[in-house]
């Protein structure tokens, strides 16, 4: 009888709180980052981006040949994406920088030259500002740096081999993460903060299997995200795949709620996005099933769950975390607030990055009295068809807004009789990117994207 009552109790709240699975469906996607192979997009990700809505894509350097591929591939992700998405790529620099001089950009300092051999303001604010407007002019909103890992121990595989951290004084850390961050913000681009609670030490490479730092791990580690948090920075932070007893004796950081919520939240004070280190790497995928993972992920606090790749078992990657998000949570084992507290700081991080704008807000729905239809060719090289349909007379405004949602050019703007309409565009003296086209008719609007390509 308890269960039941109990049962009952879980559907009652989802009744109250969801109006279609759909819809909570919809909310979990956007908790959910994918990756794909090679410069061109798969049937697979156009439609986790258009019907599954996604929330996140990430790129590696295997998607990247030279800097107009991957300005047109991040437009056309963000032109058929049913909610605009955060688009991220590692650009520490050094070793791991996706934007490179093998695809037409140049070779970088890594953390370590920048920290510890020159640690100079100048040189760090110099390639950071370089960087983020590569980022910017490609159309990036998202970069999974700067490592905040302090290093411990210069010969850590995964960290101190690669000079990923900047320096073993965690206040120098600070220093130029701080840096980092500033040169990325003016780009509107977010960082993100990377391994909580700190990789620095680690005798492994949790890419390769089970890491524990249990040993190995100080306290100090912590002090460049304390002093961050200060400043009020615009940033995630990723939690790493890392165990340490003196944290959770049970789960490493990434599936810890003592450590993504109790310590980094609650403690130290970061309410902002969290976001995993990729659920695919072995400390994860060799001590815990796939369901496993995933939930004990979100229950311990993430907002975005972290994947690289596409497929599993032949079907969408994204699809099968999805639904054992939702699963979970009509079982009971995920509560309902973890969605909307997860959705709530992602679609706040997106807006505040002008990532989804007021023109998105607008209602996509078809309206009984008119409709608005998708241009063709799209995407197109100078000119375009747009069709609109009216079924009574009304004053009708149709007006051309870009991705920040900034008017540019009023099409129509009178009284119209009903009927089909067919309007030829003319984009001569625009530039090759993203674009909206907002039909008013009355108080109603419908809106659409559409993309030029030079």
């Amino acid at each position: 009888m308890k269960k039941f009552l109990l049962n009952l109790l879980i559907l009652i709240t989802l009744l109250n709180s969801v109006i279609h699975s759909q819809t909570l469906k919809d909310k979990i996607a956007q908790m959910v980052w994918v990756g794909f192979s090679g410069t061109k997009l798969n049937d697979t990700i156009k439609i986790d981006l258009s019907k599954r809505n996604v929330g996140g894509i990430i790129l590696f350097a295997s998607n990247i040949s030279n800097p107009t591929q991957v300005k047109l591939l991040n437009d056309t992700i963000k032109m058929i994406a049913k909610t605009k998405p955060f688009i991220a790529v590692d650009q520490e620099g050094g070793k791991v920088a996706r934007l490179n001089g093998s695809n037409g950009f140049m070779n970088t300092y890594t953390a370590y030259q920048l920290g510890t051999i020159f640690n100079s303001e100048d040189s760090t604010r110099k390639q950071s500002r370089i960087m983020a407007g590569w980022l910017k002019q490609t159309g990036f909103n998202v970069n999974l740096a700067p490592v905040a890992d302090v290093n411990v121990n210069s010969n850590s595989p995964a960290i101190g081999k690669l000079e990923r951290s900047y320096s073993s004084n965690p206040l120098i850390v600070y220093n130029h993460i701080k840096i980092f961050i500033e040169e990325f913000d003016k780009q509107n681009i977010i960082s993100c903060l990377k391994h909580f609670p700190g990789h620095g030490s680690a005798l492994q490479d949790s890419h390769l299997g089970f890491t524990d730092i249990s040993n190995t791990w100080q306290q100090y580690e912590l002090n460049p995200y304390q002093l961050l948090f200060t400043k009020n920075v615009n940033c995630m932070v990723m939690t790493g795949h890392l165990y340490n007893s003196q944290l959770d004796d049970l789960y490493p950081a990434s599936l810890s709620k003592k450590v993504t919520n109790d310590l980094l939240r609650n403690s130290i004070g970061f309410y902002g996005v969290t976001i995993t280190d990729a659920m695919n790497m072995q400390a994860i995928t060799s001590n815990y099933s796939f369901e496993d993972g995933i939930t004990l992920a979100v229950n311990a606090g993430n907002d975005i769950i972290l994947n690289t790749g596409t497929l599993r078992f032949g079907t969408s990657l994204a699809q099968q975390v999805i639904n054992v998000i939702y699963n979970k949570v009509m079982e009971g084992k995920i509560p309902l607030s973890r969605i909307e507290e997860s959705y709530n700081r992602i679609i706040e991080l997106k807006k505040r990055n002008n990532i989804i704008t007021s023109i998105e807000n607008l209602s996509e729905d078809i309206q009984s009295d008119f409709s608005l239809f998708q241009n063709y060719p799209n995407p197109f090289n100078s000119s375009t068809i747009i069709n609109y349909t009216i079924n009574k007379p009304n004053f009708v405004q149709l007006k051309l807004y870009d991705v920040l949602g900034s008017e540019l050019i009023t099409i129509v703007n009178e009284f119209k009789q009903s009927g089909n309409y067919k309007i030829e565009f003319n984009a001569n003296n625009l530039s090759s990117g993203v674009y909206f086209y907002k039909l008013q008719v009355g108080s109603n609007v419908l809106v659409k994207k559409m993309i030029l390509l030079r």
